[in-house]
């Protein structure tokens, strides 16, 4: 079990929905490796209306035919342990945005209930 609390690196990965890497959701992919290098944590969120660099909107709205929603895919760890993963970014993500954003990490832990 990875324990953090205090200083801390978290990148934010934005990408399509519909972003594959070897026929399987890159969104997946990124999680799946951040679990392999040993990260502290890892979560996927994703948007209901967005548009990056080709400034096309990509929205959840009813009326919509947009099917490729923006994903946020948000990794929380050590500075050293964040950079050491960066390489596997720079191979999977061939189209998106990625930002590195110092922060400060409390981690809460489960407390047991009383008898």
């Amino acid at each position: 079990m990875t324990r953090l609390t205090g200083r801390a690196l978290r990148v934010t990965v934005f990408v399509g929905e519909t972003d594959l890497w070897h026929h399987k959701p890159l969104y997946t992919q990124i999680v799946g490796r951040a679990r392999e290098a040993g990260i502290a944590g890892a979560s996927v969120f994703r948007g209901i209306e967005g548009f990056g660099a080709s400034s096309l909107i990509h929205t959840q709205r009813l009326l919509s035919l947009s099917e490729d929603l923006p994903v946020a895919v948000v990794i929380v760890d050590t500075e050293e342990k964040i950079r050491a993963f960066l390489p596997q970014l720079d191979e999977l993500v061939e189209e998106g945005l990625v930002i590195l954003d110092d922060c400060e990490v409390i981690r809460y832990v489960g407390r047991e209930k009383p008898a």
